[in-house]
């Protein structure tokens, strides 16, 4: 770049003399060149660089202008096995050519016997994974149906009882059937002998053996089921016994003369009944003792 006096460039025409002209001082830029040594000071010259890539190890190829000086050197078989090991060891093929990362392919995968040290680390802040929530399946449909004629239609009557040992005791009028859900045999248990006469209520014993059934006539009857044999017969009531529940040794019953009676079992028929509760007004259709035994509900 050219100075001129009067802030005139060198391609500028002078107006005026020509001795304005030579008057004129020209200053210049210290160090300026010609114009083919014009370079950036950042960006080198690469004129002098071959076209090849610098990490073309294994293909061979050289630039153009050192193929003469180098050709002798390049076809020694020292040189052409230094190369072969090179490329073994970079994991460079024929397909990949001098790339030396390839992103198209996975890392190939770890022998079977070999161990991550760092997985401790990598899982170390994780937790424990949730759980997930169980959904407990409720079915649409029945899995069995069993007829049941002669089912007495009373809302305060006990017909229905199932036992821990998986059989299922059903009055049916005067007569006591068992189900049993495992095997889906049915046996007749008892029949009340008197006409007119029906079953009000049943009620399984703890041990899955004993059952207690109550009638119209008010009376109380324990029987065994394995043997299909009356064990035991119990008296307090004056109607009807609608409701039955155990607490252990204890038969409480419950009926629509608005009594609780308990009943200790393994006392005699005279001796059986240890208590009597009278605060109830109308028929108790509903027993139910607590799990501590301590305590008995009664609904009426």
């Amino acid at each position: 770049m050219t100075l001129i006096q009067g802030i005139s460039t060198p391609g500028s025409k002078q107006h005026g003399s020509p001795s304005a002209a030579a008057g004129s001082r020209v200053f210049k830029t210290p160090g300026a060149q010609s114009k083919r040594d014009k370079l950036d000071r950042f960006i080198p010259n690469r004129s002098g660089m071959d076209d090849l890539p610098p990490f073309d190890l294994c293909s061979g190829r050289e630039s153009s202008a050192a193929a003469s000086d180098a050709a002798g050197s390049l076809s020694s078989p020292s040189k052409q096995e230094f190369q072969q090991l090179l490329a073994g060891a970079l994991h460079l093929t024929s397909e990949q050519g001098a790339r030396v990362l390839a992103f198209k392919h996975k890392a190939p995968a770890p022998p079977p016997e070999h161990a991550n040290s760092m997985a401790s680390l990598y899982s170390a802040n994780l937790g424990t994974a949730p759980q997930r929530k169980q959904h407990r399946h409720i079915p649409t449909t029945q899995e069995r149906i069993l007829d049941a004629p002669d089912l007495v239609d009373d809302y305060y009557l006990n017909l229905l009882d199932w036992s821990s040992g998986n059989q299922l005791a059903i009055a049916l009028g005067p007569t006591v059937y068992l189900y049993n859900a495992s095997t889906g045999t049915i046996d007749e248990l008892c029949s009340c002998p008197s006409e007119g006469e029906y079953v009000t209520s049943v009620a399984w014993a703890g041990d899955a053996s004993h059952l207690a059934i109550g009638t119209s006539s008010a009376k109380v009857q324990v029987w065994d089921a394995a043997r299909s044999k009356q064990v035991k017969e119990l008296a307090g009531h004056t109607n009807r016994v609608s409701s039955l529940a155990w607490n252990n040794a204890i038969l409480s019953s419950g009926g629509r003369d608005a009594l609780v009676c308990n009943f200790d079992v393994r006392l005699r028929k005279h001796e059986a009944r240890v208590a009597t509760l009278r605060g109830h007004e109308q028929e108790v259709c509903g027993l139910k003792w607590s799990p501590n035994g301590c305590q008995v509900k009664c609904t009426t």
